[in-house]
């Protein structure tokens, strides 16, 4: 098992301290050309075990004759993204603190539709062993929480937990996050590596069928339903490629709508095929928890609230300027046609299961 890293949360600041030069550096060549000229592939990184929504937009035909190219996995939304800006990839997504602040070291990207968030069903939630004496906030004073990455989804939970049970910045300073794998994260609980994990989704079910956790809060506890994450792209590739950038996010919204509309025995059938066909050498056993992507807004639609929440937060941790960026800047829903009737909107019932293989 790979050893936990006991990283500093300042240190997601290095991550995306990336500069103005290098992004453009980067971008240049992630278009296909000038212009209007129009790439039919796109470069993303996926998920071990899991099936991303562009890859069942892909394999329920909704890309149409756009491509996907998989160049490898990521368990950080920062790493996915600044991989984006760079121009390594087409696209990448993560949490929508880590877009406000990519934005704000002034990466030129846009978010174009939301692929996860909190509802009843997807949540990520902070667990215990059942014995463990960590009862409140005030109890993680001191303790180890394992979560994916630092800076990201879990941290901004973690501090506005113990911020809204009165915890100093000093007391919340004392509470260790640490970064672990999520397929590990389970395993480190049971042996008491950690003394809480963060788990989410299908690992999450996965773990709760096993028994011996308990929950100390969950995300959609702390903040009712949300979209939490969205894809970006750079505002190079968008102008060099707004008929690929329609149909792929067109594409998402419509692959959003299916999993939400068809049954939900049907969806984990879909999943798991896909993940037998794209022979990555990995676990699909877990897919059959899958309940939800958890996005609140119609198609993935973004708002500017998903990101005012995360400019603030970040604006009072001292990690931006908050007057930098603006929520109604940092995205576009120009490319999402879905139900708007255009060539390539949701024309067809989100139910087909016509498949793109």
């Amino acid at each position: 098992m790979p050893a936990l890293t006991a990283t500093s949360r300042r240190q997601f600041l290095t991550l995306l301290g990336i500069s103005a030069a290098a992004v453009s550096c980067g971008t240049a060549a992630a278009g296909g050309g000038s212009g209007g000229n129009r790439t039919n592939t796109l470069r993303y990184q996926g998920s071990a075990g899991a099936v991303t929504l562009a890859e069942l937009a892909a394999d329920l035909g909704h890309l149409e004759d756009v491509r996907l190219k998989w160049v490898g996995n990521t368990i950080s939304g920062p790493q996915d993204i600044q991989s984006a800006a760079t121009g390594q990839t087409d696209f990448g997504g993560a949490f929508n603190g880590a877009v406000v602040k990519l934005a704000a070291a002034d990466a030129p990207i846009k978010a174009v539709i939301s692929y996860y968030g909190s509802d009843t069903s997807a949540y990520n939630g902070f667990y215990v062993l059942n014995d463990s004496p960590i009862r409140s906030a005030r109890d993680l004073i001191g303790k180890k929480i394992g979560m994916n990455t630092l800076g990201a989804h879990s941290e901004a939970m973690l501090d506005i937990y113990l911020q809204r049970h009165g915890l100093t910045p000093a007391e919340i300073a004392k509470a260790e996050p640490l970064v672990v794998p999520p397929v590990n994260t389970e395993q480190s609980l049971r042996q008491r590596q950690i003394d809480v994990g963060v788990l989410g989704g299908i690992l999450r079910d996965k773990a709760l069928a096993t028994g011996g956790i308990r929950p100390l809060f969950t995300d959609y506890q702390l903040l009712g339903a949300f979209s939490a994450g969205t894809y970006v792209m750079t505002e190079r590739f968008l102008k060099q490629n707004p008929g690929t950038a329609r149909t792929f996010v067109t594409g998402v919204a419509r692959a959003i709508e299916w999993s939400r509309s068809a049954p939900r025995e049907e969806v984990v059938a879909r999943m798991t095929d896909i993940v037998g066909r794209r022979n990555r050498s990995e676990d699909a056993a877990a897919l059959r928890y899958w309940k939800s992507y958890g996005i609140a807004e119609t198609a993935g639609r973004i708002t500017d609230q998903e990101f005012q929440l995360w400019i603030d937060w970040l604006a009072a941790r001292g990690d931006i300027k908050k007057d930098h960026v603006t929520a109604s800047g940092l995205y576009t829903n120009e490319f999402n046609g879905y139900g708007t009737g255009g060539a390539s909107s949701a024309a067809a019932s989100p139910s087909v299961t016509t498949s793109g293989r």
